[in-house]
Protein backbone atom coordinates (compact mmCIF):
# COMPACT_ATOMS: atom_id res chain seq x y z
CA UNK A 1 0.00 0.00 0.00
CA UNK A 2 1.47 3.37 -1.02
CA UNK A 3 1.32 6.33 1.29
CA UNK A 4 2.52 9.83 1.22
CA UNK A 5 5.17 11.62 1.15
CA UNK A 6 6.38 9.49 -1.48
CA UNK A 7 8.92 9.21 -3.98
CA UNK A 8 8.14 7.60 -7.20
CA UNK A 9 10.46 6.25 -9.64
CA UNK A 10 10.37 5.57 -13.34
CA UNK A 11 12.95 3.17 -13.99
CA UNK A 12 11.75 2.65 -17.89
CA UNK A 13 12.52 6.34 -17.83
CA UNK A 14 15.70 6.62 -16.36
CA UNK A 15 17.19 3.24 -18.60
CA UNK A 16 16.15 5.35 -21.67
CA UNK A 17 18.18 8.76 -20.63
CA UNK A 18 21.01 6.30 -19.67
CA UNK A 19 20.79 4.70 -23.42
CA UNK A 20 20.71 8.14 -24.85
CA UNK A 21 23.57 9.82 -22.96
CA UNK A 22 26.00 6.64 -23.26
CA UNK A 23 25.28 6.12 -26.63
CA UNK A 24 26.59 10.05 -27.20
CA UNK A 25 29.70 9.17 -24.98
CA UNK A 26 30.16 5.99 -26.88
CA UNK A 27 29.95 7.65 -30.16
CA UNK A 28 33.07 9.31 -29.29
CA UNK A 29 35.05 6.84 -27.25
CA UNK A 30 33.83 8.40 -23.76
CA UNK A 31 33.56 5.32 -21.30
CA UNK A 32 30.47 6.54 -18.50
CA UNK A 33 30.47 5.59 -14.62
CA UNK A 34 26.68 5.94 -14.15
CA UNK A 35 26.60 7.53 -10.74
CA UNK A 36 24.21 5.93 -8.10
CA UNK A 37 24.71 8.05 -4.98
CA UNK A 38 21.61 10.91 -5.83
CA UNK A 39 19.29 7.84 -5.24
CA UNK A 40 21.10 6.47 -2.63
CA UNK A 41 21.85 3.14 -5.42
CA UNK A 42 18.05 2.60 -5.17
CA UNK A 43 17.78 -1.09 -6.58
CA UNK A 44 15.85 0.06 -9.62
CA UNK A 45 17.90 3.08 -10.75
CA UNK A 46 21.01 0.96 -10.32
CA UNK A 47 19.39 -1.91 -12.62
CA UNK A 48 17.99 0.58 -15.09
CA UNK A 49 21.51 2.18 -15.36
CA UNK A 50 22.86 -0.98 -16.31
CA UNK A 51 20.37 -1.84 -18.80
CA UNK A 52 20.62 1.64 -19.94
CA UNK A 53 24.39 0.64 -20.85
CA UNK A 54 27.08 2.04 -18.05
CA UNK A 55 30.57 0.80 -18.65
CA UNK A 56 30.55 0.90 -14.52
CA UNK A 57 28.27 2.24 -11.14
CA UNK A 58 29.84 4.53 -9.23
CA UNK A 59 28.55 6.38 -6.01
CA UNK A 60 30.44 8.08 -2.63
CA UNK A 61 28.97 6.05 -0.11
CA UNK A 62 30.61 2.63 0.60
CA UNK A 63 27.33 1.75 2.15
CA UNK A 64 25.52 2.42 -1.17
CA UNK A 65 28.30 0.53 -2.78
CA UNK A 66 28.19 -2.31 -0.79
CA UNK A 67 24.32 -2.97 -1.26
CA UNK A 68 24.92 -3.02 -5.21
CA UNK A 69 27.40 -5.41 -4.45
CA UNK A 70 24.89 -7.08 -2.25
CA UNK A 71 21.88 -6.97 -5.30
CA UNK A 72 24.57 -7.92 -7.57
CA UNK A 73 26.18 -6.18 -10.29
CA UNK A 74 28.37 -7.14 -13.70
CA UNK A 75 29.83 -4.13 -13.48
CA UNK A 76 32.76 -2.69 -12.19
CA UNK A 77 32.35 -0.28 -8.66
CA UNK A 78 33.95 2.91 -8.30
CA UNK A 79 33.96 4.82 -5.38
CA UNK A 80 33.75 8.72 -5.79
CA UNK A 81 34.76 9.89 -2.52
CA UNK A 82 38.19 10.80 -1.49
CA UNK A 83 38.57 7.14 0.81
CA UNK A 84 38.73 7.84 5.03
CA UNK A 85 42.00 6.29 5.80
CA UNK A 86 40.34 4.62 8.41
CA UNK A 87 38.30 2.88 6.05
CA UNK A 88 40.78 1.18 3.14
CA UNK A 89 40.09 -2.03 4.23
CA UNK A 90 36.09 -1.25 3.43
CA UNK A 91 37.37 0.96 0.22
CA UNK A 92 39.04 -1.87 -1.28
CA UNK A 93 36.24 -4.68 -0.26
CA UNK A 94 33.84 -2.75 -1.89
CA UNK A 95 34.83 -0.82 -5.31
CA UNK A 96 37.31 -2.05 -8.01
CA UNK A 97 38.40 1.78 -8.56
CA UNK A 98 38.71 4.96 -6.06
CA UNK A 99 39.25 8.58 -6.71
CA UNK A 100 42.57 9.76 -4.75
CA UNK A 101 44.56 12.46 -3.93
CA UNK A 102 46.35 11.50 -0.76
CA UNK A 103 49.93 9.25 -1.34
CA UNK A 104 49.13 8.08 2.30
CA UNK A 105 46.07 7.32 1.65
CA UNK A 106 46.93 5.40 -1.43
CA UNK A 107 49.77 3.30 0.60
CA UNK A 108 47.17 2.33 3.26
CA UNK A 109 45.04 0.69 0.15
CA UNK A 110 48.12 -1.18 -1.04
CA UNK A 111 48.47 -2.48 2.52
CA UNK A 112 44.80 -3.43 2.78
CA UNK A 113 44.92 -4.87 -0.81
CA UNK A 114 47.56 -6.90 0.26
CA UNK A 115 45.81 -8.25 3.02
CA UNK A 116 42.96 -9.16 0.94
CA UNK A 117 45.42 -10.75 -2.42
CA UNK A 118 44.16 -8.40 -4.29
CA UNK A 119 45.35 -5.43 -6.49
CA UNK A 120 43.03 -2.20 -6.52
CA UNK A 121 42.91 0.28 -9.10
CA UNK A 122 43.19 4.00 -8.24
CA UNK A 123 42.60 7.53 -10.66
CA UNK A 124 44.67 9.87 -9.17
CA UNK A 125 42.29 13.52 -9.04
CA UNK A 126 43.85 16.29 -10.18
CA UNK A 127 42.29 20.24 -8.85
CA UNK A 128 42.48 21.70 -11.99
CA UNK A 129 40.67 25.10 -10.55
CA UNK A 130 37.20 24.14 -8.84
CA UNK A 131 39.05 23.50 -4.90
CA UNK A 132 37.03 20.44 -4.40
CA UNK A 133 39.38 17.44 -4.26
CA UNK A 134 42.71 16.85 -6.12
CA UNK A 135 46.34 17.35 -5.90
CA UNK A 136 47.61 21.10 -7.03
CA UNK A 137 49.03 20.06 -10.47
CA UNK A 138 52.50 21.22 -9.45
CA UNK A 139 52.50 18.23 -7.14
CA UNK A 140 51.48 15.73 -9.34
CA UNK A 141 54.43 13.87 -10.65
CA UNK A 142 55.30 13.88 -6.91
CA UNK A 143 52.29 12.10 -5.59
CA UNK A 144 52.25 9.51 -9.19
CA UNK A 145 55.50 8.23 -7.76
CA UNK A 146 54.52 7.33 -4.54
CA UNK A 147 51.21 5.48 -5.56
CA UNK A 148 53.07 4.04 -8.49
CA UNK A 149 55.74 2.49 -5.58
CA UNK A 150 52.78 0.65 -3.66
CA UNK A 151 52.83 -3.01 -4.47
CA UNK A 152 49.10 -3.35 -4.67
CA UNK A 153 48.13 -0.81 -6.04
CA UNK A 154 47.27 -0.10 -10.01
CA UNK A 155 47.56 3.71 -10.72
CA UNK A 156 45.07 3.59 -14.14
CA UNK A 157 45.41 7.03 -14.88
CA UNK A 158 44.22 10.61 -13.72
CA UNK A 159 40.85 12.61 -13.10
CA UNK A 160 39.37 16.04 -12.42
CA UNK A 161 36.34 17.74 -10.83
CA UNK A 162 34.83 20.28 -12.19
CA UNK A 163 31.58 22.40 -11.96
CA UNK A 164 30.72 21.68 -8.62
CA UNK A 165 32.25 23.58 -5.02
CA UNK A 166 33.88 26.54 -7.21
CA UNK A 167 31.43 26.10 -10.17
CA UNK A 168 34.54 25.99 -12.66
CA UNK A 169 32.91 25.05 -16.23
CA UNK A 170 34.73 22.65 -17.82
CA UNK A 171 36.72 23.66 -21.52
CA UNK A 172 38.92 22.52 -23.70
CA UNK A 173 41.74 24.21 -21.95
CA UNK A 174 40.75 22.45 -18.21
CA UNK A 175 40.94 18.97 -20.42
CA UNK A 176 44.15 19.85 -22.30
CA UNK A 177 45.52 20.80 -18.56
CA UNK A 178 44.59 17.19 -17.93
CA UNK A 179 46.00 15.44 -20.42
CA UNK A 180 49.45 17.91 -20.10
CA UNK A 181 49.77 16.93 -16.43
CA UNK A 182 49.47 13.37 -17.64
CA UNK A 183 51.74 13.49 -20.19
CA UNK A 184 54.57 15.66 -17.22
CA UNK A 185 53.27 12.24 -14.83
CA UNK A 186 53.92 9.50 -17.99
CA UNK A 187 57.46 11.32 -18.74
CA UNK A 188 58.72 11.24 -15.13
CA UNK A 189 57.08 7.53 -14.65
CA UNK A 190 57.24 5.51 -17.75
CA UNK A 191 53.29 4.70 -16.31
CA UNK A 192 50.50 4.65 -19.26
CA UNK A 193 48.00 6.03 -16.86
CA UNK A 194 45.45 5.20 -20.01
CA UNK A 195 42.62 6.49 -18.37
CA UNK A 196 41.95 10.37 -18.38
CA UNK A 197 38.45 11.22 -16.61
CA UNK A 198 37.63 14.27 -17.63
CA UNK A 199 34.62 14.77 -15.12
CA UNK A 200 31.06 14.56 -14.42
CA UNK A 201 27.54 15.76 -16.48
CA UNK A 202 28.97 19.38 -16.50
CA UNK A 203 31.34 17.65 -18.96
CA UNK A 204 28.38 17.23 -21.65
CA UNK A 205 27.92 19.92 -23.38
CA UNK A 206 31.48 20.43 -24.01
CA UNK A 207 31.32 16.92 -24.99
CA UNK A 208 28.47 17.92 -27.59
CA UNK A 209 29.79 21.32 -29.06
CA UNK A 210 33.30 18.89 -30.14
CA UNK A 211 35.63 20.78 -27.88
CA UNK A 212 36.30 17.49 -25.78
CA UNK A 213 39.90 16.47 -26.92
CA UNK A 214 40.14 12.52 -27.75
CA UNK A 215 42.56 11.81 -24.93
CA UNK A 216 39.60 12.10 -22.23
CA UNK A 217 38.30 8.48 -22.51
CA UNK A 218 35.80 8.25 -19.30
CA UNK A 219 33.44 10.57 -17.38
CA UNK A 220 30.87 9.91 -14.23
CA UNK A 221 27.86 10.71 -14.81
CA UNK A 222 24.60 11.78 -12.96
CA UNK A 223 21.99 13.93 -12.97
CA UNK A 224 22.28 14.59 -16.72
CA UNK A 225 20.78 10.56 -16.99
CA UNK A 226 18.54 10.69 -13.80
CA UNK A 227 17.18 13.78 -14.06
CA UNK A 228 17.35 14.21 -17.84
CA UNK A 229 19.31 17.86 -16.98
CA UNK A 230 22.28 19.91 -18.44
CA UNK A 231 24.04 20.93 -15.19
CA UNK A 232 25.84 24.08 -16.38
CA UNK A 233 22.22 25.51 -16.63
CA UNK A 234 19.33 22.79 -15.40
CA UNK A 235 17.88 22.96 -19.33
CA UNK A 236 16.62 19.39 -20.45
CA UNK A 237 19.60 17.72 -22.10
CA UNK A 238 19.28 16.19 -25.43
CA UNK A 239 17.31 13.31 -26.10
CA UNK A 240 16.47 12.48 -22.25
CA UNK A 241 13.33 13.05 -20.05
CA UNK A 242 12.92 14.86 -17.20
CA UNK A 243 9.95 12.97 -15.58
CA UNK A 244 11.91 10.26 -14.26
CA UNK A 245 11.37 11.34 -10.56
CA UNK A 246 7.88 12.82 -8.79
CA UNK A 247 8.00 13.98 -5.15
CA UNK A 248 4.05 13.15 -3.63
CA UNK A 249 2.81 14.56 -0.67
CA UNK A 250 -0.98 14.85 0.45
CA UNK A 251 -2.62 18.06 1.39
CA UNK A 252 -3.90 18.28 5.36
CA UNK A 253 -4.68 21.88 5.02
CA UNK A 254 -6.38 24.78 2.73
CA UNK A 255 -7.20 27.96 4.10
CA UNK A 256 -7.67 31.40 2.67
CA UNK A 257 -4.58 33.99 4.55
CA UNK A 258 -2.74 36.49 3.46
CA UNK A 259 0.20 36.39 1.78
CA UNK A 260 2.31 38.27 4.01
CA UNK A 261 2.48 37.43 7.68
CA UNK A 262 0.38 39.59 10.29
CA UNK A 263 2.56 41.16 13.20
CA UNK A 264 6.21 41.62 14.16
CA UNK A 265 8.70 39.04 13.11
CA UNK A 266 12.19 37.77 14.20
CA UNK A 267 13.73 34.90 12.41
CA UNK A 268 12.11 31.68 11.23
CA UNK A 269 13.00 28.37 12.98
CA UNK A 270 16.12 27.69 10.82
CA UNK A 271 17.15 30.90 11.66
CA UNK A 272 16.38 32.89 8.31
CA UNK A 273 14.34 36.15 7.60
CA UNK A 274 12.25 35.01 4.56
CA UNK A 275 10.70 37.81 2.12
CA UNK A 276 7.69 37.50 1.26
CA UNK A 277 5.35 38.98 -1.72
CA UNK A 278 2.10 40.63 -1.10
CA UNK A 279 0.19 38.62 -3.62
CA UNK A 280 -3.34 39.66 -1.41
CA UNK A 281 -5.62 37.32 0.39
CA UNK A 282 -5.13 33.78 -1.41
CA UNK A 283 -6.40 30.17 -1.09
CA UNK A 284 -3.06 28.72 0.52
CA UNK A 285 -2.68 24.71 0.63
CA UNK A 286 -0.10 23.05 3.14
CA UNK A 287 1.59 19.43 2.39
CA UNK A 288 2.66 16.59 4.71
CA UNK A 289 6.76 16.93 3.76
CA UNK A 290 9.13 19.44 4.73
CA UNK A 291 12.66 20.49 5.09
CA UNK A 292 13.43 16.89 6.88
CA UNK A 293 12.84 15.17 3.95
CA UNK A 294 13.31 17.42 0.94
CA UNK A 295 14.91 20.59 -0.30
CA UNK A 296 11.71 22.73 -0.81
CA UNK A 297 12.78 25.05 -3.27
CA UNK A 298 14.04 22.21 -5.46
CA UNK A 299 10.43 21.05 -6.30
CA UNK A 300 8.53 22.15 -9.06
CA UNK A 301 4.88 21.49 -9.25
CA UNK A 302 3.36 18.92 -11.58
CA UNK A 303 0.14 21.24 -11.51
CA UNK A 304 2.21 24.70 -13.39
CA UNK A 305 -0.68 26.82 -11.48
CA UNK A 306 0.47 26.12 -7.63
CA UNK A 307 3.41 28.29 -6.70
CA UNK A 308 6.19 26.88 -3.62
CA UNK A 309 6.11 29.06 -0.70
CA UNK A 310 8.28 28.04 1.20
CA UNK A 311 8.36 25.03 3.90
CA UNK A 312 9.31 24.30 7.74
CA UNK A 313 10.87 21.55 9.45
CA UNK A 314 7.22 18.82 8.67
CA UNK A 315 5.39 21.22 6.19
CA UNK A 316 4.99 22.32 2.80
CA UNK A 317 3.26 25.86 1.99
CA UNK A 318 1.81 26.42 -1.32
CA UNK A 319 -0.18 29.15 -2.83
CA UNK A 320 -2.93 26.86 -4.63
CA UNK A 321 -5.12 30.37 -5.57
CA UNK A 322 -4.74 29.94 -9.74
CA UNK A 323 -4.44 25.51 -9.37
CA UNK A 324 -6.34 23.69 -12.37
CA UNK A 325 -8.49 22.13 -10.16
CA UNK A 326 -9.82 22.84 -6.77
CA UNK A 327 -7.52 21.20 -3.94
CA UNK A 328 -9.33 19.75 -0.81
CA UNK A 329 -7.79 18.78 2.12
CA UNK A 330 -6.63 14.80 1.30
CA UNK A 331 -5.71 15.47 -2.51
CA UNK A 332 -2.18 14.41 -3.83
CA UNK A 333 -0.18 16.76 -5.40
CA UNK A 334 2.67 16.04 -7.13
CA UNK A 335 6.30 17.40 -7.80
CA UNK A 336 9.66 17.13 -10.12
CA UNK A 337 12.89 17.45 -7.55
CA UNK A 338 15.68 19.47 -8.58
CA UNK A 339 19.05 17.48 -7.79
CA UNK A 340 19.06 18.41 -4.38
CA UNK A 341 15.36 17.94 -3.86
CA UNK A 342 15.77 14.23 -5.11
CA UNK A 343 19.09 13.22 -3.05
CA UNK A 344 17.29 14.70 0.07
CA UNK A 345 13.91 12.95 -0.63
CA UNK A 346 16.00 9.51 -2.05
CA UNK A 347 17.50 9.14 1.83
CA UNK A 348 15.12 10.49 3.97
CA UNK A 349 14.04 7.62 6.19
CA UNK A 350 10.17 9.48 6.07
CA UNK A 351 9.88 9.18 2.53
CA UNK A 352 8.30 5.95 0.95
CA UNK A 353 10.27 5.01 -2.15
CA UNK A 354 7.80 3.30 -4.90
CA UNK A 355 8.79 2.17 -8.46
CA UNK A 356 6.46 2.83 -11.37
CA UNK A 357 6.96 0.65 -14.26
CA UNK A 358 5.79 3.02 -16.92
Amino acid sequence: MTHTPRLEIYPKRIQANAQAIVNQCHARGIKVAAVTKVTSAHPAVVAALEDGGADMLADSRIANLQAIARTGTALPLMLLRIPEPSRAVDVVRSAQVSLNSSAETIRLLSEAAGLMKIRHQVILMVDLGDLREGVWPDRAVEVVRSAASQPNIELIGLGCNLACYGGVIPTTEKMQMLIDVRDACRKATGLELNVLCGGNSANLPLLAEGGMPEEINLLRIGEAIVLGRNVIDRSPWMGTRQDTFKVVAEVVEVERKPSVPVGFRGQDAFGGTPEFVDRGIRQRAICNIGRQDVVVDGLEPEDKGIIVLGGSSDHLLLDVEEAASEVKPGDELAFFPGYGALLAASTSPYMQKVVIQE
